[in-house]
């Protein structure tokens, strides 16, 4: 069956209040599952019905609970704001929540990482993610007007959560990021595809970029694109900056977020002196 005008309106309303795209596929996606399953449109499927549903996908363990959640928002996005009606809060008992570690590369990995490739594009593409901690889409869609030399900042426009921000530039990315220009010239985007003028580069190429530059370093962790905000991160607060600053630099509303990476961080008790001993007594 085709999915109902009403997912249609709700992406519409999504599209006008700024939520990102991939938040608008994803709940129009989820939408449209639950009304295949019932063969209904979703405009008469019911909150016990949903509720119904996702117990039985959590039954045969075919739903996380970011999904899960996803799918109650998206259900009462739809209730409360295209169709009109009350919302009936659904209490539905989750799967406990299994909190991984993520995978973080030492200095030393990084940079046999960004040694592997002599492609002068995935160099800088590398570089610019790790010492700027940016995230995937981020690179992606990076313009030249972003780097400011003159301030040794990247200035990140619309990222997460629409919300601009100012992270830090490094001296040899800069350096490299000046060669890539020279050699690719850009037109749009910093880093655009192969031949085609403009256009950004895909997830799958940036996502093949790393894992090809690990597997010729001989990284054998599992890692993604990901890990090298990951290790910014941890490697800033190995140097002791302070937290509230590597903060603002991902661009975490939340400080519980990038506190998080304290679990990470390598430091040697031994190495770690009193106030005591500072003073003169």
């Amino acid at each position: 069956m085709q999915n109902s005008n009403f997912i249609g309106r709700l992406v519409q309303e999504m599209q006008f209040r700024n939520y990102s795209e991939r938040t608008t596929v994803t709940y129009s996606r989820l939408l449209a599952n639950i009304e295949k399953y019932f063969h209904l449109p979703i405009d008469s499927i019911t909150a016990d019905q949903l509720k119904s549903y996702l117990h039985q996908r959590i039954i045969n363990e075919e739903i996380s609970i970011s999904t899960i959640n996803q799918t109650i928002s998206a259900y009462k996005l739809l209730q409360v704001d295209i169709i009109g009606r009350s919302w009936e809060r659904i209490n539905i008992k989750r799967p406990g929540r299994v909190k991984k570690l993520p995978v973080v590369l030492s200095t030393g990995k990084v940079q046999q990482l960004i040694e592997a490739t002599t492609n002068i594009k995935h160099k800088a593409i590398l570089m610019l993610s790790y010492s700027a901690g940016l995230r995937r889409s981020e690179a992606q869609q990076i313009l030249p007007s972003a780097i400011d030399s003159k301030r040794m900042m990247v200035h990140v426009v619309q990222g997460k959560g629409k919300k601009d921000r100012y992270t830090i530039l490094s001296f040899k990315t800069l350096e490299m990021l000046r060669l890539h220009y020279k050699l690719h010239r850009p037109v749009h985007f910093l880093f655009e595809a192969q031949g085609k003028k403009g256009k950004y580069l895909s997830v799958g190429t940036l996502n093949n970029i790393v894992k090809d530059c690990a597997a010729k370093a001989g990284i054998n962790k599992r890692i993604s694109f990901h890990t090298l905000r990951h290790s910014f991160a941890t490697h800033l607060l190995e140097q002791g900056v302070n937290i509230r600053l590597i903060q603002q630099f991902l661009g975490h509303t939340s400080l519980k977020t990038t506190a998080g990476y304290l679990h990470l961080v390598n430091i040697q008790p031994s190495g770690i002196k009193s106030p005591l001993d500072l003073m003169k007594l």
